[in-house]
């Protein structure tokens, strides 16, 4: 019998996976695990095969084909007014999760601590136990989820080492205002913390408002590492490419344990999404299709018992189910999942001490005929 010590232990499975595995169960309209259930850009798909077809199969260089990495210090040129060497402040990653985990393990160490806000993306308080460190969450409450800027200084230590922020955030859809981040920026000068900056859905913006990158602060530069997603950009999650951006000093040592993890990534992709991305409006329009989408399932459920939270960004929008139910959030998701044939995500696992709000979140990357028939069902819920 061999034995052997968990470095995460009392790990649980993601709420995804449940979730998504009861939608099945149930025949439920999937509406829980934050994927598209439309294609991506067929003009994208046949660059994939052109360059695969091409032989383009063999490793690319480490940090990534050059001309991609080229392309994205351009786009962040255009978008945030600052420079990064695609050279040597770029790198093509397995996908932002990777990226996450890498940057997070190759800066922090045991005894460190690293502040979150939550609910958190649900691989970041697993990453930082992974490294020895001791996660320090900052309790984010409905249904405003503002950020008490007092408190989060306070939280500030010798031993903190790292702090992760998610604009738009995953799981509730808001934003970070100018005023946050300048506030965030002036907490964090002089200190020698490490700014991670999760941006994957930058795109999806919603009420002509604007993405404030880390990247576009003077003070946050030195100390931010970014990073970017491909699937959520292009309706592609399943092909796990994204990107880190970090000045030179940093980013040598992201590559430091990125080399020796994944080397590289796949080579037919990042051919084809150096020629697609060279087309601006491949990624511009991005917030206009998906606020039609949040537009249209809102205007759908007006009425319903369930309370829209209205997303600022993401492709997630929150229902407060507070009118109908006093079930917690998990009962909730299981019942409207198990009884009214709609899967959603409860907020609870997001947090490290769970949740008492009422809300569960639903993604709005669906064709308007799943959102037509989930609008329904969830309509009809009585209180």
């Amino acid at each position: 019998m061999i034995h052997f010590s968990s470095k995460l232990n009392n790990s649980t499975p993601s709420i995804f996976s449940i979730m998504s595995e009861m939608a099945r169960e149930y025949n439920a309209i999937n509406l829980g695990q934050g994927f598209p259930n439309f294609d991506c850009s067929l003009q994208l798909k046949q660059l994939v095969a052109k360059y695969l077809n091409k032989g383009m199969n063999q490793y690319c260089p480490m940090p990534g084909l050059f001309n991609l990495r080229n392309n994205i210090a351009q786009k962040i040129t255009t978008l945030y007014k600052v420079e990064y060497n695609p050279e040597s402040e770029i790198t093509i990653t397995a996908g932002a999760t990777q990226a996450l985990f890498t940057a997070i393990t190759a800066f922090v160490n045991p005894g460190d601590e690293v502040i979150v806000f939550e609910p958190a993306y649900d691989s970041y308080i697993p990453s930082i136990k992974f490294a020895g460190a001791k996660p320090v969450p900052i309790c984010l409450k409905a249904p405003d989820y503002n950020i008490d800027w007092n408190n989060f200084a306070d939280q500030i230590n010798e031993k903190t080492r790292m702090v992760i922020i998610n604009t738009p955030q995953n799981p509730i859809g808001t934003i970070m205002a100018n005023s946050d981040m300048s506030i965030l920026a002036k907490i964090l000068a002089n200190k020698n913390i490490i700014l991670l900056s999760d941006e994957v859905y930058e795109h999806l913006i919603y009420d002509d408002q604007k993405h404030h990158s880390a990247l576009s602060y003077p003070s946050l530069r030195d100390k931010t590492i970014a990073v970017y997603s491909f699937g959520k950009t292009f309706h592609n999650t399943g092909w796990k490419i994204g990107y880190c951006v970090a000045n030179k000093k940093l980013m040598n040592e992201f590559r430091n344990i990125h080399q020796w993890n994944v080397y590289c990534v796949n080579s037919f992709l990042q051919y084809a999404l150096a020629e697609y991305m060279q087309d601006e409006e491949s990624y511009t329009n991005l917030n206009s299709f998906y606020q039609e989408k949040r537009d249209y399932f809102n205007n759908l459920m007006k009425g319903s018992a369930l309370n829209i939270i209205p997303a600022q960004g993401t492709y997630f929008q929150l229902l407060d189910y507070s009118q109908i139910s006093n079930l917690n959030d998990l009962e909730f998701a299981n019942w409207l999942c198990q009884k009214h044939g709609v899967a959603s995500i409860p907020l609870s696992p997001f947090y490290t001490n769970g949740s008492n709000d009422k809300v569960v979140r639903l993604c709005f990357a669906k064709t308007k005929k799943t959102l037509e028939a989930a609008a329904a069902k969830l309509a009809a819920i009585k209180k």
